[in-house]
C-alpha cells in the first residue's frame, strides 16, 4: 500500500523518536544549511505555539517543526486553563480572587517544584496571561456546575478544577474561588483552544514545517551554544506522506477505546518516517526551543523510571515520546522528576459517589475521596499499590443512577458509571460479605465501615479530612463495590508524565548538570519542569504551556 506497510509485521516497530549525540561543528559556516531563522520551536502544540508567538511579537523569525501535524497533547486535551488572581469570569460568577490567594493554594500543591518568586509571576501574570489568549482567538465563559466534576458538562466553562473548595485545602478565609478556564465550544475544547493558537501562529508569520522529526542537535564547539537542528522530514513527494498525516487523526480517534489499533497506527507511522523521511539542517540564529511534550509514549522512559504506572491510560499525542528531553539530555542537559506520573482517579461525577469509601484491597481506607482526582489518584498509587475499590450503598447507587441519566453527564463519565454499577459491581448483603466478594479482610473493612460511619454520625471528625456534607453513613447492606485499580477495562486511569528538563527560571534557559544555561536551548510545557510538575491539577498544564511557552519564546528571539 502507498506509504507504508499495512501488512502485520513481523517485529514490533519502535514509535519512539531515534535521538542522536548531537552534531559537533567548530563555526555555523562549515555547514550547508537546508533553511534557515531566528527561533525554531520543536514541537507545535500550546507550548510551542506560544513561544513562536511570543518570538514573532519580539521580531524574531520563527520556523515551528513538528513530527505530526501539529496540536501534541494540548489538542487532545479538555481546553481548561488555571486561572486566577481576579479574571473578569471569576468577577461574572460572584467570587473575589487575588494574585496571593491563588499563589498560596499553589504553594501547597506545587511543594517547591518551582521558586516561590517563580509561582508568584505565575499567579501574577495569570490574568494577563488568559486575556493574551483571547488576543489569539481563544473564548471563555462565566457559567458554572451545580457539583464538583472532573470536567464541566456543555454549556458550562468555569469551574473548581482542583482541591479548592475541599475545606481541607482551604486557604485563609476567603470563599474558594473556581480557577478552571474552560474554552468555549461545542464539545470538549482542547482542540477549539488549539485551533485558535494554530490559526494565530501562521497569521503571525512564522513558518511551519510538519510531519519533520528532529533527531539531533548542532553544537558549537567551545562555546557549547546550540547553532540549530538535524530535522527529518517527509518532503511533499515522499509517498507515505498522506497515509502518515492520517494515521495522526487516526490514532487520536483510536487512542481511548482501540488501544492496540491505536498503537498499530503509531507503528505504521514510524514505518513510513523510517523509510522515507530525509535529512535537512535547519539553522538557528538565535534560540532552540523544545517543547514536544511528556514522555509518556516512550516504553523505555516508563519502565525505567515509572514501571508502575505502564498499565495506566496514557494521555498525550503520539509525539510524547520524550524527544525533547533526550535532545537536551544529549548535550549535557539536567532532568528531573522522571518518575513523577499524575494518575488521575477521578470518581465524580457521578456527585454521589465521593460520599462513598475507597478502600484498598484489604479494605482500609486511605484517602479522602471528595478530593480532586489527581490528588486521590497518587494516594491509591503510593499508599494502596495502584489497587482499590470504591464502595457505595444503595441510597448511592440511586442517586448516582439518577445523575448519570438526567445529570448532563458526557458519555465518557455516565456510560462507565453506568457499567461499573450495574454490570460489573461486587454485591454484598453485610460488610462480611462484601469483604468476601472482594477478597477483603473482614475484620479490616468492618473496622473501615465503622469509623467512616462515626464520623458520617458526628461523632468523630474524618481522619482524612472528609467535610461533613460529604460524609454518608453506610450501616446497612447491600453494598456494591467496583475495582478502580490502575488497570481497570471499566475505569481507565489516566496518566501523564510530569518531570523534564531543568530550566533557568527566569527565561527559560535548559540547564546543565552544574545549573549553568546551556547556550541557545530553551524549553516550556511538558518537556521541561514547570509549575505543574509535582501535583497536577486540571487547566495547570495549559496554563503553564502559555506561561512557559511565552517565556522561553521571548528569550530565544533576545538571543540568549
Amino acid at each position: 500500500a502507498p506509504g507504508g506497510s499495512r501488512h502485520k509485521p513481523s517485529a514490533r516497530t519502535s514509535t519512539v523518536t531515534p535521538v542522536e549525540p548531537p552534531l559537533e561543528v567548530a563555526s555555523a559556516q562549515d555547514l550547508a544549511w537546508d533553511d534557515e531563522a531566528d527561533v525554531l520551536v520543536v514541537g507545535w502544540g500550546a507550548a510551542g505555539a506560544c513561544a513562536a508567538l511570543e518570538a514573532r511579537a519580539a521580531g524574531a523569525s520563527v520556523l515551528v517543526l513538528d513530527r505530526f501535524g501539529g496540536g501534541g497533547a494540548s489538542v487532545l486535551s479538555g481546553g481548561v486553563v488555571y486561572a486566577g488572581g481576579g479574571t473578569l469570569y471569576q468577577q461574572q460568577a460572584g467570587f473575589d480572587d487575588s494574585p496571593e490567594a491563588m499563589f498560596e493554594y499553589l504553594r501547597h500543591e506545587t511543594q517547591g517544584v518551582v521558586s516561590d518568586e517563580t509561582l508568584r509571576r505565575f499567579c501574577g501574570e495569570s490574568v494577563n496571561n488568559l486575556a493574551w489568549l483571547e488576543k489569539h482567538g481563544v473564548r471563555f465563559a462565566a457559567t458554572m456546575p451545580d457539583h464538583k466534576t472532573s470536567y464541566p458538562p456543555d454549556g458550562v466553562f468555569l469551574y473548581h478544577s482542583g482541591n479548592e473548595a475541599v475545606p481541607a485545602y482551604a486557604v485563609g478565609q476567603a470563599k474558594p474561588a473556581p480557577r478552571g478556564h474552560r474554552a468555549v465550544a461545542r464539545g470538549q475544547s482542547g482542540a477549539t483552544l488549539y485551533a485558535a493558537l494554530q490559526t494565530s501562529t501562521v497569521a503571525s508569520g512564522a513558518r511551519t514545517l510538519t510531519q519533520t522529526a528532529v533527531r539531533r542537535l548542532v553544537r558549537e564547539q567551545g562555546t557549547g551554544r546550540i547553532l540549530g537542528v538535524e530535522a527529518w522530514t517527509l518532503d511533499e513527494d515522499a509517498p507515505g506522506k498522506a497515509r502518515h498525516a492520517a494515521l495522526d487523526a487516526l490514532v487520536a480517534k483510536w487512542r481511548i477505546f482501540q488501544a492496540r489499533r491505536a498503537d498499530a497506527g503509531r507503528q505504521e507511522a514510524a514505518r513510513i518516517e523510517q523509510a522515507q523521511a530525509r535529512p535537512r539542517l535547519l539553522r538557528a540564529h538565535r534560540g532552540v526551543v523544545l517543547a514536544t511534550g511528556g514522555h509518556i509514549y516512550n516504553p523505555e522512559l516508563m519502565k525505567q523510571h515509572a514501571p508502575g504506572f505502564r498499565r495506566g491510560w496514557p494521555i498525550g499525542g503520539a509525539g510524547c515520546d520524550g524527544s525533547g528531553l533526550r535532545l537536551g539530555q544529549s548535550v549535557g542537559a539536567q532532568a528531573s522528576g522522571l518518575d513523577n506520573v499524575s494518575a488521575w482517579r477521578f470518581i465524580t461525577p457521578p456527585a454521589a459517589w465521593p460520599r462513598g469509601w475507597v478502600v484498598s484491597p484489604q479494605g482500609e481506607r486511605f484517602g479522602n475521596e471528595e478530593v480532586y482526582g489527581a490528588t486521590l489518584g497518587h494516594a491509591m498509587m503510593t499508599k494502596a499499590g495502584g489497587r482499590a475499590w470504591l464502595v457505595i450503598d444503595t441510597t448511592l447507587r440511586r442517586q448516582a443512577l439518577w445523575q448519570c441519566l438526567f445529570g448532563g453527564l458526557w458519555a465518557f463519565q455516565r456510560l462507565p458509571a453506568l457499567a461499573l454499577m450495574f454490570m460489573v459491581a461486587r454485591k454484598g448483603a453485610t460488610v462480611a460479605a462484601l469483604a468476601a466478594a472482594i477478597g477483603a479482610d473482614p475484620a479490616v473493612l468492618r473496622r473501615t465501615a465503622d469509623a467512616a460511619n462515626a464520623a458520617a454520625r458526628g461523632e468523630c471528625d474524618d481522619p482524612f479530612g472528609k467535610s461533613p456534607g460529604m460524609r454518608h453513613a453506610m450501616e446497612r447492606g447491600p453494598y456494591f463495590a467496583f475495582d478502580i485499580s490502575i488497570g481497570s477495562k471499566w475505569l481507565p486511569l489516566a496518566t501523564l508524565t510530569l518531570g523534564g528538563l531543568q530550566v533557568n527560571e527566569a527565561d527559560g534557559h535548559v540547564v546543565d548538570a552544574q545549573g549553568a544555561d546551556i547556550p541557545g536551548l530553551f524549553a516550556a510545557g511538558r518537556t521541561a519542569i514547570g509549575i505543574p510538575s509535582c501535583r497536577y491539577v486540571s487547566g495547570l498544564s495549559l496554563a503553564d504551556c502559555v506561561f512557559s511557552g511565552r517565556r522561553a519564546g521571548r528569550a530565544a528571539a533576545g538571543g540568549g
